[in-house]
């Protein structure tokens, strides 16, 4: 399995995620934390909170048709592994943003960039974890 080195894309991303989550933050006052977000979406304390919690589901979710629309075709995503390994790894990604009171992007983005220890703690977890992550499948398992 090859993995493609791409700077300026991954920049980019980086940059949007970043204003984002500084625009959610001034105008709402709330961390963009996708799982979160999610769950909020699904018990809403009131329409208000339901239709910004959808807005920014749907930003996520246009990603590939903006690219569309600046590109000109969709971008080519593959997922080298089976529904099944699919399924296996969203329910251990659910088991750990629950013992981990959060995911990724709010602990990584806003926690980090908020200085908490506990999102500095999750961070160094979840990079040590990915790293040991990749060398198995990669160097032991052969994936």
């Amino acid at each position: 399995m090859e993995t493609l080195f791409t700077p300026w894309q991954s920049l980019g991303g980086g940059a949007l995620i970043g204003v984002a989550s500084v625009l959610l933050m001034a105008t709402m006052g709330r961390i963009m934390g996708a799982t979160g977000i999610l769950a909020g979406l699904l018990y809403p304390a009131g329409w208000s909170d339901w239709s910004w919690r959808a807005a920014v589901l749907a930003g996520m979710a246009s990603g590939p048709l903006a690219v569309s629309l600046l590109t000109g075709h969709m971008p080519v995503v593959q997922v080298p592994v089976s529904t099944p390994m699919l399924i296996v790894g969203g329910f251990i990604v659910g088991v750990g943003v629950t013992f981990g009171s959060g995911c990724t992007s709010g602990h990584g983005v806003c926690g980090m960039a908020r200085l908490s220890p506990r999102s500095i703690a999750a961070v160094i977890t979840f990079m040590i974890t990915t790293g040991l992550t990749v060398y198995v499948v990669r160097h032991i398992i052969g994936g």
